[in-house]
């Protein structure tokens, strides 16, 4: 019950947001929380520590932006096939990966990664290289809805992104779902129960790749760019600290994680500025330079006072005084 008020509450506040915020970075916000909660599908829940996901979130960035911007074709499209590019990329890495557990396994998806970073650094009539993609449209949807308005863009981004939120936690309560956790708690055991474990993998796999797309593709349409930024390993280095500071195999935690950094990294320098024209001590003003080290100081203060994440440690502390 508590876990259905608070997400209509989250719900409620998420449609009135875009009337007293700037609805671009809200839109960036629902973006990377659905990035962050498609990669805690797999870590959180299948217990599999990927360091490539940014070349989903990219690859599928790249994709929709080419597709509406010299394919010609419509933003839903545009969607289906940045999250298709996403999903074969994640076949792909995963076919590959899952052969092996462990540190090796994390190890091969951040190599496969790189390469597809360094490929995108080369094919320069697909990326633009260190230029990116520019000027990508954001076009109508179903031929009828224009998307260039922010407000409404706004809303389109929302409602697909609480769908994919659905989907993800429709996946978590099913078998499949059950599955997942089987094996992220005693794979040998799952393995003796007959469960052929690495295809459950390789489907966790593509789906959290999948939904990382989602996310990518979205970004582009929001911001009408794409930057080898997204294809390079900070991107997966940003994911995996939303996830470890919002609660690593919850379901709220991705999201809470994703406000907390996308918020501290573009909103660090203006509260610098303002501190520095009020205070008039100018080493304020270089905040806005320091949002590594910021971030970094969290996730050190996470590990050592809430181990298991701001949401976890709230979840966990709840199910004590229950208990008592």
């Amino acid at each position: 019950m508590y876990k259905s008020v608070g997400y209509a509450l989250a719900l409620l506040v998420a449609l009135a947001a875009p009337f007293v915020g700037y609805p671009v970075f809200l839109m960036k916000l629902l973006c990377f929380a659905l990035f962050a909660c498609a990669f805690n599908l797999l870590i959180g829940y299948t217990g599999l520590l990927s360091f490539g996901h940014a070349a989903f979130f990219g690859a599928a960035g790249y994709v929709a932006g080419n597709a509406l911007k010299n394919w010609g074709l419509s933003v839903e499209l545009a969607l289906l096939a940045g999250v298709g590019g996403a999903a074969i990329v994640g076949l792909v890495m995963g076919a590959l990966a899952i052969r092996r557990s462990g540190i090796y396994f994390s190890m091969i998806t951040l190599a496969l990664a790189q390469m597809v970073y360094f490929g995108g650094l080369r094919f320069t009539d697909f990326t633009g290289g260190e230029d990116g993609l520019q000027g990508v449209p954001r076009g109508k949807l179903l031929g009828v809805l224009d998307l260039s308005q922010d407000l409404t863009l706004y809303f389109v981004v929302l409602a697909i992104a609480v769908a994919a939120f659905a989907l993800i936690v429709r996946t978590i309560h099913s078998p499949f779902g059950q599955v997942l956790k089987a094996i992220k708690e005693n794979e040998p055991r799952a393995i003796s129960l007959g469960y052929d474990v690495d295809r459950y993998k390789l489907v966790a796999f593509v789906l959290s790749a999948a939904l990382a797309g989602l996310a990518g593709a979205l970004k582009t349409v929001v911001l009408g760019f794409e930057t080898l930024t997204d294809l390079h390993w900070t991107m997966s280095g940003l994911v995996i600290l939303m996830t470890l500071v919002g609660g690593m195999g919850t379901l709220a935690g991705p999201l809470l994680g994703a406000v907390i950094i996308i918020v501290l990294e573009n909103k660090l320098g203006d509260l610098g500025t303002m501190l520095a024209n009020g205070t008039g001590i100018e080493w304020f003003g270089t905040l806005g330079e320091a949002v590594s080290m910021v971030t970094g100081l969290i996730f050190v203060a996470c590990v050592l006072l809430f181990r298991r994440g701001i949401v976890g440690e709230i979840v966990a502390r709840f199910d004590r005084r229950k208990l008592a």
